[in-house]
């Protein structure tokens, strides 16, 4: 079966067009290929800087003939009196048939005219000649350049086009404007080590051929490649590198022919903090740092970089690249010895200058209300005087650093700076841990503050975020979020839970959000309300893709349009876990099958009386006075001792001894509805029924402690 190669060779790529272009052409070219028929051929993708490369092979050499079903004009316009219209006729002959092949078919729209037309299947070079240019041009990518008056855009200037179905040159080119681009069997191969161009004799020997002249083409295989050569070359140090994975996806894309240097800098920047010099290093020329072991506690004064060059001047390469980095590092230790120069509160004032959000006002402004924030919250937690000073203090701290030189020149060292200049100014070190501690988790992958400074700070921090920004209006929709305002949420969630922080999460936004109304003239009302539903979805996602718990337990938890339930969650993030949780383990175990029939059908009945979900205990409101059989008593004697197991449950969060409880009261019930002496809830007497109907309505009471049973899908 043939094999088709396209290379597009160009100028050099970006790493982050190549890395995309790589991931879409991994899944349109497939796509493109089933559109026309072809689906079961396999798609290899390649690219390097200078190009980007696709092999496919087991391709027919023809498409397979079809029948297609068209659908032409409605039956009526298209006969009249039995005789075909202009339209049966134009319709005929458009398709390439005789009028007598048209059939008439019913459809939900009425009678419409149709032909089964018979498609022969087109040679396989007609269809990837089309093809081709469609999957270069619709290339996505950031700054996309045109050349000359042409249409098509791409990244960089294309020099080579290389269209080889099996040995056979497939005849294309690709035009932008006046610039024409002709395909051959011509490769261009590394730029130092082998100048001369190659010819790829076989589709399927491209992957061969591009290396004998020095290009790894695969980019799996550079990345083993980059991994074991970085790894090799720390062991040879008697040091450790980690591989950063963001790092080593650029580096592979940087490099055709990797060969790992060490470099050496001088030891007198090792001074320098650890951060500042891996940041130096790894962000700003794409070199892995080397430490001293796996704990990544003390650097070496080396480090590895990747080359592209010629592996016989490596030493050349390794002295070029110290003279670099030894210009950043004492640019690095210029900064911080500026910033070290003064206290890092005398930094604040700076932050009036800096703009948080245009209508919300300075960064400074933001401190103001993350200082209110916290001490709401710690007022909350009750938390005694030297918690609540650190707190403070952090909080006034803890966007200081923003103004610093360091951060200013390196962004990403937000926060880490900050603790390590209040460390150097006599900060309390819980206070220190919590300026970089609020920013924590920054990404998915990130961890947790694991202090109660830090964690409060960056909840206050978070909320005046989220309240600010929901309060302009500026709410996420679909996959826009540009102020981040679900991880936002997420991590107060998060932290929360992590923590088994017992915040009432719905009095804080209360306040925080009544505040905000007050300085900026807003609706406090619609506000809370926007910003409770944003909360909830944000519960419910992260219970069933973190917590893994099943849908319809989330629903039974969280309530559908329940604000009992609402408030409940938002009061007590804690318990909507813990909830969650044990639902989902009983669910497991099989404990969830023996109560809920009962507990299901008890709730479904109880709907059609008149009891509240807040009533609990049966003395006040059922009259035994009333009962006509032994198991409304019984039933009613098991609600009382059903009672106390739930006010225990709720009070101990131990919700075991209410599913025990209800476990327990179950045959009672059971014998209630089905047994010997069984009831007939809808009683003709009105009051009996709602006398019978109060019982079921306790019992769904004190199950709703745990869930909303109605909620729950059985067999799920």
């Amino acid at each position: 079966m043939p094999a088709f190669l396209l290379e597009v060779g160009t100028e050099e790529l970006p790493a982050g067009f190549l890395s995309d272009a790589i991931v879409q052409w991994k899944s349109r070219i497939p796509e493109s290929l089933k559109t026309h028929n072809l689906p079961n051929a396999a798609v290899e993708v390649y690219g390097t800087p200078r190009r980007l490369a696709v092999l496919i092979t087991g391709l027919p050499s023809q498409q397979a003939d079809r029948e297609e079903e068209i659908k032409g004009p409605p039956a009526q316009a298209a006969f009249k009196d039995g005789q075909p219209t202009k339209a049966a006729i134009g319709f005929a002959t458009k398709q390439g048939v005789d009028i007598s092949a048209l059939e008439i078919r019913p459809t939900d729209k009425g009678d419409f005219v149709f032909v089964n037309k018979q498609i022969p299947g087109r040679p396989i070079a007609d269809i990837l000649t089309e093809l081709v240019p469609q999957w270069v041009w619709n290339l996505e990518g950031k700054r996309l350049m045109r050349w000359g008056h042409g249409d098509g855009r791409f990244s960089r200037p294309i020099r080579w086009l290389v269209t080889l179905l099996d040995e056979e040159i497939l005849p294309l080119q690709l035009e932008n404007g006046a610039k024409v681009v002709k395909s051959n069997r011509l490769s261009r191969t590394h730029r130092v080590l082998h100048p001369e161009p190659v010819s790829i004799s076989h589709a399927t020997e491209y992957v061969k051929t591009l290396s004998s002249g020095y290009v790894n083409v695969p980019p799996e295989n550079r990345g083993e490649i980059i991994t074991n050569q970085v790894k090799a070359a720390a062991e040879k140090l008697g040091g450790y590198t980690p591989i950063y994975p963001d790092l080593l996806a650029e580096v592979v894309n940087l490099v055709e022919y990797p060969t790992a240097v060490i470099g050496k800098f001088e030891e007198e920047f090792l001074k320098l903090p650890k951060e500042v010099i891996t940041e130096v290093m790894v962000s700003h020329q794409r070199y892995f740092p080397v430490f001293k072991n796996a704990e990544c506690q003390e650097l070496l004064p080396n480090f590895i970089t990747i080359s592209n060059g010629d592996p016989a001047k490596s030493d050349i390469i390794a002295v070029g690249n110290a003279r670099v980095i030894r210009a950043r590092l004492a640019d690095g230790r210029f900064f911080y010895e500026a910033d070290l120069s003064k206290p890092l509160e005398s930094y604040l004032p700076q932050l009036e200058k800096v703009t948080f959000q245009e209508d919300l006002g300075s960064v400074y402004a933001k401190i103001e209300r993350i200082v209110k924030n916290a001490e709401k919250i710690t007022t909350q937690l009750q938390l005694n005087p030297a918690q609540t000073h650190n707190i403070q203090r952090a909080a006034l701290l803890c966007k200081a650093d923003l103004v610093t030189q360091m951060v200013y020149e390196f962004p990403e060292l937000q926060g880490i700076m900050g603790e390590k200049y209040a460390l150097a100014n006599g900060e309390n070190p819980e206070v220190a841990k919590a300026i970089f501690e609020h920013y924590l988790p920054r990404n998915a992958d990130d961890i947790f503050p694991q202090t109660l400074t830090g964690q409060i700070v960056g909840l206050a921090d978070r909320l005046d975020t989220l309240t600010s920004i929901f309060g302009l209006g500026l709410i996420p929709s679909g996959s826009s979020d540009p102020f981040a305002l679900r991880r936002a949420a997420n991590a107060i969630i998060n932290i929360t839970w992590l923590a088994n922080l017992p915040i009432n999460l719905s009095a804080l936004l209360a306040e925080i959000t009544a505040d905000f109304a007050a300085a900026f003239n807003k609706d406090a009302k619609s506000l809370i309300k926007t910003l409770q539903e944003f909360f909830l979805q944000r519960i419910r996602t992260l219970l069933q893709d973190e917590k893994q718990i099943d849908y319809d337990l989330v629903n039974a938890v969280l309530g559908e349009n329940d604000p009992e339930y609402t408030e409940r969650a938002l009061t007590d993030l804690l318990d909507v876990r813990d909830r969650s949780l044990y639902l989902q383990k009983i669910r497991k175990d099989g404990t969830l099958d023996k109560i809920y029939e009962t507990v299901n059908r008890s709730t479904r009945l109880a709907a059609q009386g008149n009891l509240d979900f807040q009533t609990l205990e049966p003395q006040t409101l059922i009259k035994p006075e009333l009962f006509q059989k032994k198991s409304e008593f019984a039933f009613y004697n098991a609600l009382l001792e059903l009672v106390p197991q739930t006010q225990a449950a709720q009070q101990n969060r131990d919700y075991q001894l209410l599913v025990t409880a209800l476990t327990k009261i179950a045959p009672t019930v059971g014998t209630f509805f089905d047994g010997e002496d069984s009831v007939l809830v809808m009683d003709e007497n009105p009051d009996i029924k709602q006398n019978r109907l109060n019982l079921l309505g306790l019992l769904r009471n004190n199950a709703r402690l745990l869930a909303d049973f109605g909620a729950i899908v059985k067999n799920l």
